[in-house]
């Protein structure tokens, strides 16, 4: 079974629109590429009930929870005491983090600093090398700051750890609407129920309507259910078809998708990412 993950961001800032999230983005990217199946994405605000009550119905429903925010010095950083509700255990000061606090700031180190060394009681310190303080972790829920590029340099430490089995996607790209290929679709779907296709469709002046995605964490099933999806579709020429994506990449399956009507090389787009 494949490893499951919940997101909660937290803060007044992000709810009020005077700071754009920009964690649910990275995760959405990064747990994927890990083959972690992100479920549920939460914004909530900077309140110790709240924020008690989400973390515990995460902890509960997905195998590893990611925080954001709140973990600061000012009066509203209040993450680490939802945290330690959600699990009923006091918050405790740890040595270890205060030590850091105090020589990162010599002679400087003021109450509301130290505040940041409070975390939940029976809390974990993953340290890896290449930050500084430690990434805090309660069971299975890892706290993460709110400043962006902080989160990111936190997660990517760690991010091997997550690592699961890779999804293999294949992206279609055709030029006529939803409508016309519905049924086909759902027959693919009915065959391959183990296979997740989608489908999305564009209105805006670009050159195809419907982006179709066929997806499992088998590659070969992927292939199968691809290729028929492929079989379907020939008897309605012209399809314009790319492939411009596979995750793992299948360059064999691009070339044998890729219908010869003039269209670019399956290779030729790359905007989905390595």
């Amino acid at each position: 079974m494949s490893a499951t993950a919940g997101l909660i961001v937290i803060g007044n800032e992000v709810l009020s629109g005077k700071v754009v999230d920009e964690h649910t983005p990275f995760f959405v990217r990064e747990l994927r590429d890990l083959g972690v199946e992100l479920k549920k994405v939460s914004m909530i605000p900077d309140d110790v009930d709240t924020i008690g009550r989400e973390v515990a119905a995460f902890s509960a429903a997905f195998d590893v929870v990611f925080t954001t925010g709140g973990v600061g010095p000012t009066h509203d950083d209040v993450t680490m005491e939802g945290v330690a509700r959600a699990f009923g255990v006091p918050v405790v000061r740890n040595s270890e983090i205060e030590v850091l606090l105090v020589s990162h700031s010599p002679g400087e180190t003021t109450g509301a600093q130290l505040r940041m060394a409070d975390i939940p009681e029976g809390a974990t310190l993953l340290k890896p090398d290449s930050i500084v303080f430690p990434i805090i972790v309660v069971r299975n829920v890892y706290v993460l700051p709110g400043v962006p590029s902080t989160a990111r340099r936190k997660f990517l430490a760690i991010r091997e750890r997550f690592r699961g089995q890779a999804f293999s996607l294949v992206v279609l790209y055709l030029s006529k609407g939803e409508s016309a290929i519905a049924e086909r679709l759902a027959k693919t779907a009915r065959e391959y129920p183990d296979v997740a296709i989608g489908s999305y469709p564009r209105y805006d002046d670009v050159e195809y309507k419907v982006k179709v995605t066929v997806e499992s964490r088998n590659a070969d099933r992927t292939r199968a259910a691809a290729t028929a999806l492929e079989t379907l579709l020939e008897d309605s020429k012209p399809w314009n078809m790319v492939v411009p994506h596979s995750r793992p990449l299948h360059p064999d399956l691009a070339r044998s998708l890729a219908l010869s009507l003039g269209e670019p090389s399956p290779n030729a787009d790359s905007s989905l990412g390595p």
